[in-house]
């Protein structure tokens, strides 16, 4: 007759009290998750530095965290609210006169209408694209509203990272059920998946950025500093990206009568710098950090489905973590043929 080794019951119990909790305080807190995304980026991102100041120059770690955190926000988030406000700025504009700009759009299609002797814009798609613009624009202001809280908390939540890096990544590696080894394969993996991303997209989306703004100049467009913002800001979505920010300006140029600058924008965007973006993209990618193209699409298309705007970079990381935790697996239990069942019933 089998009996129930107790130990392992207790175990198995145990186990089953911490899912619940983890699961309970997850769906509790998921609306810091973002936050929490963000404060470890930028942990990797500083550690070092934090390192260096403390045990070497023998700054007291508030003071060399309160310093790191100022550099961050004047380098990365000042800039970041600056871009935000231009495009807040815009959408207000646009929000407040859309009837005059669906009204232009309308008659600029009924003119294209009347001399190709084609219908584009009927009644019906013109009270959905209205409705499509009146629920979205708005969405955009109360997503900056978000953002800001966000930053907050994520900055909290650095702060005491920076403060407790040691203690915190001494508890990390003695309670991760992990071979020290695959511990530190997991730390350097990260670091440079963070780094790829976190620096990468960017980087990436400015050099997109900058390539369109000289087509843009070419061919008069106006409000440059704006539409350069929206195509960095637009870009760093692989794919579909791009085409959120010059097909607006072929519309608008369109509706200006300036088919010939639409059409040559269409053509400048989706070949040069189309091709300019998966060429450095792919490369800058792949030298930071070695990873795959197809990690980086598929894991911002999950990313900012989950996370929001930092879904950019955290969802490239989990799907390559992903990758790395089934490499981790087979290295700590390749000899494992079966599951251990039968340690929880003694014979």
């Amino acid at each position: 007759m089998n009996t129930v080794n107790s130990q392992h019951i207790r175990q198995i119990s145990f186990y089953i009290l911490l899912v619940f909790l983890a699961v309970f305080l997850f769906l509790e807190l998921k609306s810091f998750l973002p936050a929490l995304l963000g404060a470890i980026t930028f942990y990797v991102l500083m550690r070092n530095r934090m390192q260096r100041w403390v045990h070497v120059k023998k700054w007291k770690p508030g003071l060399a965290a309160t310093v790191l955190l100022l550099l961050s926000f004047v380098i990365v988030l000042l800039p970041v609210g600056l871009f935000i406000n231009i495009i807040t700025a815009k959408v207000s504009y646009v929000i407040g006169h859309s009837n005059h700009v669906i009204e232009t759009l309308r008659a600029a299609i009924a003119t294209q209408e009347h001399k190709y002797n084609i219908e584009i814009l009927n009644e019906e798609n013109t009270k959905k694209f209205s409705m499509a613009v009146a629920n979205f624009l708005p969405s955009i202001l109360g997503a900056t509203v978000n953002s800001i809280t966000t930053v907050i908390m994520m900055y909290l939540i650095l702060y005491f990272m920076l403060v407790s890096s040691r203690p915190m990544e001494n508890w990390l590696t003695h309670y991760i059920p992990m071979k020290d080894s695959n511990v530190s394969l997991i730390a350097r993996e990260l670091n440079k998946l963070v780094i790829s991303n976190a620096v990468g997209i960017p980087l990436t989306a400015l050099v997109q950025g900058t390539v369109a703004l000289l087509g843009y100049w070419a061919a008069g467009v106006p409000d440059l500093g704006f539409w350069f913002v929206f195509t960095c800001i637009t870009s760093m979505i692989p794919m579909v990206g791009l085409g959120m920010s010059y097909i607006p300006i072929s519309i608008l140029l369109f509706a200006e009568g300036e088919s010939t600058k639409a059409v040559l924008i269409i053509l400048y965007c989706a070949l040069i710098v189309g091709s300019a973006d998966n060429v450095f993209r792919f490369a800058l990618q792949k030298k930071l950090g070695d990873v795959h193209p197809l990690v980086t699409i598929f894991g911002v298309i999950i990313g900012l489905k989950i996370f929001g705007f930092i879904g950019l970079v955290f969802g490239p990381i989990l799907i390559a973590l992903f990758i790395l935790l089934i490499r981790i697996y087979v290295n700590e239990f390749g000899n494992v043929k079966t599951f251990p069942i039968k340690d929880v019933i003694e014979n």
